[in-house]
């Protein structure tokens, strides 16, 4: 039976934990979405329902409050998805040394959950993942991701994946690096421990 962890008590949990994974470039098969791919896959083998909001979504997002008649559907639909999500994995590709503005863009949706029960991502396990081409770019978009995270109230998991993707490890949808696929599992699996069905 799993543990609340809020009280400390275990609880028969009756309904899958809702993992949202948000991230990825202009590109449906960039490295950043194939990774987040790779952890959405290994929480819904450990019991999750999942979905990806990934390139093809975050370019149908208009800048953040940008338009006067207010969110289009794909903003509406990914605030739901917030407000419904149960743990977070977040994945963002390192441009110019931090987060890019379409993933910062999605983030910056979050906003609209400021005034619900639940503000922007209060108590809830954020798994990050972050891809460059170079190894400075991925620590200090980890580093930004990670504050972004604590300002949203989340609770970024102990390990946040940095990928450095110059070797090319990544393709048709698969990673070629084990080690790799092993932290992305881990990320996921560390969301998981935390995620609490509401």
């Amino acid at each position: 039976m799993p543990i609340n962890h809020r009280y400390g008590v275990r609880v028969e949990q009756t309904k899958k934990p809702f993992i949202l994974g948000l991230g990825g470039t202009t590109s449906p098969v960039s490295s950043t979405e194939v990774a987040l791919a790779i952890s959405l896959q290994a929480a819904e083998a450990a019991g999750a329902e999942t979905e990806l909001f990934g390139s093809d979504r975050l370019m149908a997002l208009p800048h953040y409050r940008s338009d006067p008649a207010g969110l289009n559907q794909t903003g509406k639909d990914l605030v739901e998805l917030v407000r419904r999500a149960d743990g977070i994995l977040i994945s963002s590709p390192g441009y110019h040394g931090t987060i890019s503005g379409l993933v910062k863009n999605a983030i910056d949706y979050i906003e609209e959950t400021s005034t619900d029960g639940r503000t922007y991502l209060d108590g809830l396990p954020v798994g990050l993942i972050v891809t460059a081409y170079g190894w400075q770019a991925v620590g200090s978009t980890l580093a930004a991701l990670r504050s972004i995270v604590h300002a949203l109230r989340g609770w970024p998991t102990p390990l946040g994946v940095g990928i450095n993707a110059s070797g090319g490890m990544f393709s048709q949808g698969v990673c070629t690096d084990e080690s790799v696929n092993e932290q992305l599992k881990m990320v996921a699996q560390q969301v998981m421990l935390r995620a609490e069905t509401r």
